[in-house]
């Protein structure tokens, strides 16, 4: 399976930032039905190209696919408008500019040239020209530069003004996402025991209320949850729908225009920077000191822990609040279960007034689709969530690739093989819930394969068992690790946790880990534990609530 990739992490930096600024200008002439020679002659000086130019970008913002690099310019062109310093000399330029103009010695950009083109010199590489170290420099972040190089009161007026959060009129303007430990037990599918709390991150819509995205997992708040949660709310939801049996109107599905985040680690990796950037999608970050800005997603968060508190096995919001009750013993959702009770509570709140609104928010959201047409739906989830994966980099070898002690091969690699002397490191993305395969890029930057295991019985792994295996090896005195000795421990840790008598609540939380892994749960194929019918239990005390969980919409979501 191949994936194309436009230039996502190959463009240099200042190119991605160059064509970010080419964005900005041809975007908004691209979406008029008549665009006016003042407008285009605005653009072409903003831009410092022709009016021929600016007519020929507007075309193909037009007729591309929406992504930013629609609008970059052509790699093998190397006419005027394209930046064609070598990888080296870009690399040096970047370096200089950070170290010696982004600073608070604010030197002028001749001294900063003066540097560099002595640098290269020093280092017998092509010295640019002076317009074209300036034309970086301008590319620039104006509100980066000046903070770098005067402070942050430096870069007031160029920021919005205060204490108001922006408003927002249309759908999809802006969504927040964030994450939560959700305040109830679940138990695993084979035993019906505690295994623990899960994390819900949940993607809003500002205009609508609208719940547009939600991953419930196991797993802790990262950069993939993340772009989970983007993918959820890009794509059509009806097949997820299906597979959670509900049959319930979730119509809210699109890209965002700007995505609203705190200031988290998992909210700036590289990977998401440059995913939301090719997509067409602003990243925001909260000001530190105004929690009010993100509110909006917390209230949703706090009200759903509110409705989540009537469900068995529920935490509470604290000790106190919970008092004598036994949170373990009264567990009885799965992860499903529970994922298919909130998928069903959100349906309820969707078609609930909503007190701020006056209307409620499926009301609101079929408005916003009438007055700006149906938002663009992801078609391709898995070359959506590729673009926000993390990013590993490894030279091919005779036998294909190597990463953390696995073997991975494809007879796709073969071609590269032969000349894989010459070759650099290839840029590689993967899934730390599934290992079982890896998506590699093309040398020419292009596509994206998907090369498996080289050896196909080794059983698909996450990368917290994989560690874990690591550690347990390195515990006992083994140093040299090779593949097969990591999967031999990997299953004799699965076979101790199938086999225990008495599980821990550690032991079943794992297992449920391994079980939600994305390539069993898409093949359908039976995980190395298996989800076995429960034994016959002893009747349940009489204080303990029915199977049968009624689902209660969230009454409101903000209060």
């Amino acid at each position: 399976m191949h994936i194309a990739e436009p230039g996502t992490l190959t463009m240099p930096d200042a190119l991605w930032d160059r064509t970010m600024r080419v964005s900005a200008v041809i975007a908004p002439l691209a979406a008029r039905a008549i665009v006016g020679r003042a407008a285009v002659d605005a653009a072409a000086l903003s831009l410092g190209v022709s009016r021929r130019q600016v007519y020929l970008l507007i075309k193909r913002h037009r007729t591309g696919s929406g992504l930013l690099t629609d609008l970059a310019p052509g790699r093998s062109s190397h006419g005027k408008g394209t930046w064609r310093l070598t990888a080296a000399v870009e690399d040096l330029v970047r370096e200089v500019v950070r170290k010696q103009f982004l600073t608070r010695q604010k030197r002028t950009q001749a001294a900063v040239y003066r540097d560099i083109a002595g640098a290269c010199r020093m280092g017998h590489l092509p010295v640019p020209a002076r317009n074209t170290v300036t034309r970086r420099i301008r590319a620039l972040n104006p509100v980066e530069v000046g903070r770098r190089r005067g402070g942050p009161d430096a870069v007031r007026s160029l920021q919005a003004a205060g204490g108001d959060v922006p408003v927002i009129g249309t759908i999809l303007e802006q969504v927040q996402i964030d994450h939560t430990v959700i305040d109830v037990i679940v138990v695993d599918e084979r035993e019906r025991q505690p295994v623990g709390r899960p994390y819900l991150t949940v993607a809003i819509d500002v205009c609508s209320r609208t719940l547009v995205g939600m991953v419930v997992t196991l797993e802790a708040p990262s950069a993939v949850s993340v772009g989970l949660c983007l993918a959820h709310a890009a794509t059509d939801k009806r097949p997820w729908l299906e597979s959670l049996g509900v049959d319930a109107p979730w119509p809210m599905s699109g890209k965002p225009r700007q995505l609203y985040l705190d200031n988290a680690s998992e909210f700036k990796s590289e990977a998401l920077r440059r995913g939301c950037e090719q997509h067409g999608i602003e990243l925001a970050y909260r000001p530190p000191g105004r929690p009010h800005y993100g509110g909006i997603v917390e209230r949703v968060i706090g009200t759903a822990m509110q409705q989540v508190h009537e469900l068995p096995g529920t935490t509470f919001s604290n000790p106190v609040e919970r008092g004598r009750y036994d949170s373990d013993r009264m567990a009885m959702l799965t992860l499903h279960e529970l994922e298919k009770w909130l998928a069903l509570a959100v349906a309820s709140y969707h078609g609930s007034i909503h007190s701020t609104l006056g209307q409620t928010p499926a009301g609101r959201w079929a408005e916003g689709v009438a007055a700006t047409g149906l938002p663009a739906v992801v078609t391709n989830p898995t070359a959506f969530l590729i673009d926000f994966l993390p990013v590993v980099r490894r030279t091919l070898t005779r036998t294909g690739f190597v990463i953390d002690h696995v073997h991975y091969f494809a007879n796709a690699l073969k071609p590269w093989i032969s000349r894989r002397d010459t070759l650099p490191p290839f840029l590689i993305r993967r899934d730390p819930r599934d290992l079982s395969r890896i998506w590699v890029l093309d040398p020419d930057g292009h596509l994206y394969i998907e090369v498996p295991y080289r050896t196909m019985a080794n059983p698909v792994v996450s990368l917290w068992e994989h560690q874990r295996a690591l550690a347990r090896l390195h515990e006992r005195g083994i140093a040299q690790v090779d593949e097969e000795v990591l999967f031999r421990m990997i299953g004799q840790m699965r076979d101790i946790a199938s086999t225990a008598s008495k599980t821990t609540k550690r032991m079943r939380r794992d297992t449920e880990r391994r079980r939600t892994t994305p390539a069993v749960t898409k093949s359908g194929a039976p995980s190395p534990d298996a989800v076995l019918p429960p034994e016959p239990s002893d009747d349940p005390p009489s204080d303990a609530p029915s199977p049968g969980i009624a689902v209660a919409g969230f009454d409101e979501i903000e209060q």
